[in-house]
């Protein structure tokens, strides 16, 4: 079978959504997937207002869809609602072909807090957005349930997961800092509410991992937090396993895999009371969610690691490509792209492809703008 997944989300971006589109691309061959990425790269770009690092395609769909045609793929998933988003999914409704999406970005939350844009607005374009396609992919029941009270239909879950064999324990530091040292792993921007924590009081070290459009700003109004910029890899795993707790600011985020590679890392979360955080760590005893955001850091030097990585042992991405796969397939099979001894060639597609919001009923099949 081959997918074709549309993203304006690509490197040299790094984030959530990246990570986890990339995570897909490379388990596809092991479940009997041909699998590419139809991305920004290769069009003329121009810079995200307020955000330039984000890079927006200036395609045709003309260019869009010869891209599309000289792949000639059984499915089409359309990952972000950017440029490339939009034109996929008007070359998918011209061609009368089933897609799905999926929800990674509380877009309404993040557009009002850069400009003063009503979130009524943002979801009503998101419903448009969404709405054809066949099947909504969404991280956790908190964002399902969101979205179904703004009028969403078609949910279906697809988790997230971590890296075990990078992200674990390690018995060097990387980190000659005063103790404890609170970490921030993350885009430096507004929408993350960077601010929050570190405006906190809090004995030790603050450091913070990435890079973002408030990066500079924050470095001026808080010389005593050590920002690292971007690191990646072995050095970023280094970086969490030498932290003594994970500080999640977002009160936006739908899911944060940030946050399971903290936990991976034997690394106790404090975070706010908020989805994102309160889906992940449900009754897992690895964070501390409070509306006072000192207050969960410093309880959060007395979790047990063990506790952490026990939560993270339960996400593993083979897990969230099987079940994202499984919905695709679904989908394929149901619009007839897919002949059905193609179905379940990998028995763990047809194990993780079920989850609440569509599990044992059909998706329907809506091609309407």
């Amino acid at each position: 079978m081959r997918v074709l997944v549309a993203t304006d989300a690509w490197r040299p971006q790094v984030n959530g959504v990246v990570r986890s589109l990339e995570q897909m691309i490379a388990a596809a061959p092991g479940l009997g997937i041909t699998a590419r990425t139809l991305t920004p790269e290769g069009f003329h770009q121009v810079g995200l207002p307020s955000y330039p690092d984000i890079r927006l395609a200036l395609a045709t769909r003309r260019a869009l869809a010869a891209r599309i045609a000289d792949f000639a793929p059984d499915h089409v998933h359309i990952a972000t609602e950017g440029p490339i988003g939009w034109l996929t999914r008007a070359a998918c409704l011209a061609e009368k072909r089933p897609f799905t999406t999926s929800y990674h970005t509380r877009f309404p939350q993040y557009v009002a807090a850069r400009w003063p844009i009503p979130e009524s607005w943002s979801y009503r374009l998101l419903r448009r957005f969404h709405g054809p396609a066949a099947a909504v992919m969404v991280s956790t029941g908190t964002v399902e349930e969101e979205l179904r009270q703004h009028g969403f239909e078609n949910l279906v879950r697809w988790g997230r997961g971590v890296d075990l064999s990078l992200f674990h324990p390690r018995s060097q530091s990387l980190l000659d800092l005063p103790r404890p040292i609170f970490l921030y792993v993350g885009r430096v921007a507004v929408e993350k509410n960077v601010e929050a924590f570190l405006s906190l009081t809090l004995p030790g070290s603050k450091v913070v991992v990435g890079d973002g459009p408030a990066r500079a700003d924050l470095a001026r109004a808080f010389p005593e937090a050590r920002f690292l910029g971007l690191k990646e890899g072995e050095e970023l795993a280094g970086i969490y396993a030498s932290s003594d707790v994970f500080v999640f600011p977002s009160l936006t985020d739908t899911f944060g895999i940030v946050l399971l590679e903290a936990a991976a890392s034997g690394l106790p979360v404090a975070a706010f009371p908020v989805q994102g955080p309160r889906d992940v760590f449900a009754g897992s005893g690895a964070a501390v969610l409070d509306e006072d955001l000192r207050r969960a850091a410093m309880q959060a030097l007395r979790v047990p690691r063990a506790a952490c990585l026990e939560l993270a042992a339960r996400h593993s991405w083979a897990a969230s490509a099987a079940q994202f796969y499984g919905h695709i397939r679904r989908v394929a099979r149901e619009a007839g792209y897919l002949p059905r001894e193609a179905e379940g060639s990998t028995a763990a597609v047809t194990a993780f492809a079920s989850g609440r919001g569509g599990e044992g009923r059909g998706l329907p099949r809506r091609l309407t703008a």
